[in-house]
């Protein structure tokens, strides 16, 4: 007897990933495309954009598209550009530290455009879409520092603080229109911007690397870092159509760092 075909979770869906030329932005785009999904990769570095879509062609459809999250025109063109979405992972962020006495208004301002306004006009572009066609996922990469305070990061704190209002404040609007709007809020993930964090916090304190590792690992009650995959799994659950019930949530993937 013949096992019927099972069709892929996200199959016939599109999915735009920011920030998705790599670390936890390639992670969810590799997770989405296995699903079924067709991934465009926006960003703002073409060659990690081209290099990722050619890693996860064998999973399925993979384009890229340049944009500047903070910036409105940039975003606009982008999503012209690539069509239709049905799930949007807000992906893309920077962070930075200083003491709040020499936080700049730059940095501060930095913080905000990248963190919070690129994730609001993102959103902006596709959420009456999704409404329209009576679908659509919204999953915003945000961090625990979303839902908790650390030292010398007033300004990214601050941001994600706001994507996680903002994401409230959406999944109310549209909680009747099929669209959910959740945030994902990684502890310390083993990434890029956690590898300069390192050698900036082994720098400045003229401990090893490994020291400066188990500090940061020392909050984790697991004792590690947290895995891109790990957070990307649980952005796949969020986006599938299974988990229509999930709105408004800050779901922290920390290894119970907070609880």
């Amino acid at each position: 007897m013949n096992t019927p075909a099972v069709t892929p979770a996200l199959s016939g869906l599109h999915a735009a990933v920011t920030g998705g030329g790599s670390g936890i932005g390639a992670a969810v785009a590799q997770r989405l495309a296995a699903a079924g999904a067709r991934v465009t990769l926006l960003g703002r570095n073409l060659d990690k954009l081209q290099g990722q879509a050619a890693a996860l062609a064998s999973l399925g459809q993979v384009e890229v598209c340049l944009v500047d999250v903070a910036d409105e025109a940039s975003v606009k063109a982008a999503f012209l550009q690539i069509g239709a979405v049905d799930i949007l992972v807000n992906n893309a962020g920077q962070v930075e530290t200083a003491p709040l006495a020499k936080t700049s208004l730059a940095l501060w301002q930095t913080m905000l455009n990248v963190n919070l306004t690129g994730t609001f006009l993102c959103s902006r572009e596709v959420v009456d879409g999704m409404s329209e066609r009576g679908f659509g996922r919204i999953i915003n990469v945000a961090s625990t520092a979303a839902i908790t305070g650390y030292a010398y990061v007033a300004a990214y704190c601050a941001a994600k603080h706001g994507v996680l209002g903002l994401t409230r404040a959406m999944a109310m609007e549209f909680a009747k229109k099929g669209v959910t709007i959740n945030a994902v809020c990684p502890g310390y993930t083993e990434t890029d911007i956690i590898a300069r964090a390192l050698d900036k916090i082994a720098d400045k304190t003229g401990r090893s690397l490994d020291a400066a590792r188990a500090e940061l690992v020392a909050a984790n009650p697991q004792g590690r870092l947290v895995q891109p995959q790990e957070v990307a799994d649980t952005v796949l659950w969020l986006a599938q159509r299974g988990s229509s019930a999930v709105t408004g949530q800050a779901i922290a993937v920390c290894g119970g760092e907070l609880m």
